[in-house]
């Protein structure tokens, strides 16, 4: 795909990867063997049926190629950014065995991109026909992230009235404060938010879930089910010394500052950003990835990643690896931060480091770290991003008598149905397992909100409004 030059984007914060033209994505989609047990689509977490979508494509059909991304996906043009396909659908091709698998991911974003929907309607369902509002129900999803868009989307297209309750003042979770500009574009965000407004959801912002609304509240007050979406926002710490020093940042607080605020526009926008020259971040996932790459487009001289294991263990996407050292970021290997330096007036100046070398594989399946005693340094810095890491936000669990937890306060439901323990509250994304892709994510919405559907308008209702709702599945 084509992309801007590296020491171009590394200035800016347009999108760095420029997409398809039709040729392109024509040859591309003219790769796929169209195989008869895709394993691509069991890949996929919300089971997009992909050769299908490839074939419409391959056959000049855009229309019928949304149409079957809509059966499954609420949000195309967005997980055609983000996603890990390399992970997922792109990692299970049967062309990866041997050389390069389909660009699924990028087909996708082109399908999605290119397509001009007809309707709101339509951009929603996949089709020209949406079910009639059911005046007698009413669902309330807390959080406006993937999983909650996802279930919202999904019920709306079935004709189920749907509230979505959001703590910030702008709509779409970390898609909107977490992922940056040049990743995702906002516009993208808004494009999808904006046909579930038309198709019927209402949006309402600055209610905060467990504070401003509680869940048995929305319950009293006549709503027949409550999806919980809020996410894992709590930042994690390092808990060493100096990390309360002017200048070391969260990855929340940072990337929302610029992403949310606008920071990254400033003076015309009212939110200013922290002036740093050399900025070190610790972590080795997307967050960590996403904050480096922000730092250096934001003016520092130099930027570094601290990680305590190698590259190899890395968990964000390669893609991602690529292109930020592409752009000039520095990958310190092997190092963990152990104490920060300031001066006199409570700045960072320093970061001491301990090096980590590799030892026996941990639960998580990689090599753990292990301190090389008395091996330290320390490193010139007047910025540092912490992004190891979040928790769960304890609003809501505490707010909700009978709402079962577990470890880090994420809340306990069915992995099938995504029911807690509460009757008709449902829950998914990373409240329930922790900080994961958006992608997980809006399968868990996917798989709750089929739940809700089937709970409120029974089975053969439910689908018989997604056939009425989506068009002629077999056409797919």
């Amino acid at each position: 795909m084509p992309e801007q030059p590296p020491l171009v984007r590394a200035k800016n914060f347009e999108e760095v990867a420029l997409g398809y033209a039709p040729e392109m994505a024509a040859a591309e989609a003219g790769r796929c063997l169209q195989c008869k047990k895709p394993a691509c689509r069991k890949g996929c977490p919300v089971e997009v049926n992909i050769p299908g979508f490839i074939k419409k494509l391959t056959q000049g059909d855009l229309d019928a190629a949304y149409g079957v991304l809509r059966e499954t996906n609420s949000l195309p043009a967005v997980c055609g950014r983000v996603c890990p396909q390399e992970n997922q659908c792109e990692g299970a091709c049967i062309l990866g065995k041997k050389g390069e698998p389909v660009a699924i991911g990028r087909l996708e974003r082109f399908v999605a991109d290119a397509y001009l929907a007809r309707s709101a309607c339509e951009t929603v369902t996949g089709g020209p026909a949406c079910a009639m509002p059911r005046g007698d129900l009413r669902v309330a999803c807390i959080g406006s992230g993937p999983s909650s868009l996802t279930c919202a989307g999904y019920l709306a297209a079935k004709g189920i009235p749907v509230t979505v309750f959001e703590a910030l003042h702008e709509l779409g979770g970390v898609l909107v404060y977490g992922i940056p500009e040049f990743r995702l574009p906002k516009g993208v965000v808004r494009q999808e938010i904006q046909a579930m407004k038309t198709l019927g959801v209402e949006f309402r912002t600055n209610w905060v879930g467990g504070k401003t609304i509680t869940v048995p509240e929305l319950l009293e007050s006549g709503y027949n089910a409550v999806f919980i979406g809020v996410g894992a926002g709590l930042p994690r710490f390092l808990g060493i010394p100096g990390e309360n020093l002017i200048g070391v940042f969260s990855a929340n607080e940072y990337l929302t500052r610029v992403n949310l605020g606008r920071a990254y526009k400033f003076p015309a926008t009212d939110t200013p950003t922290f002036p740093a020259r050399h900025v070190v971040v610790f972590g080795g996932g997307n967050v960590a990835m996403d904050a480096a790459r922000t730092a250096m487009r934001l003016g520092a001289e130099k930027v570094s990643l601290a990680y305590r294991r190698t590259e190899h263990e890395m968990p964000c996407r390669l893609e991602e690896l690529h292109h930020a050292k592409e752009e000039g970021l520095e990958i310190l290997c092997l190092n963990a931060p152990v104490e920060f330096l300031g001066d006199e007036k409570g700045r960072l100046t320093r970061i001491v480091l301990q090096r980590m070398e590799l030892g026996e594989p941990d639960a998580s399946g990689r090599c753990a770290p292990v301190a090389c005693q008395g091996d330290t340094c320390s490193l010139e810095a007047d910025m540092a991003v912490v992004a190891v890491g979040t928790g769960a936000n304890p609003l809501i669990s505490q707010s909700t008598p009978g709402l079962a937890t577990y470890r880090r306060g994420y809340i306990t439901a069915d992995p099938v149905t995504g029911e807690t323990s509460i009757p008709n509250v449902f829950a998914g994304g990373d409240i329930v397992t922790g900080a994961a892709t958006v992608i997980s994510a809006m399968g868990a919405g996917r798989r709750a909100a089929k739940a809700i559907a089937e709970r409120l308008l029974g089975p053969e209702a439910a689908a018989t409004t997604t056939a009425n709702a989506a068009g002629d599945p077999a056409d797919a």
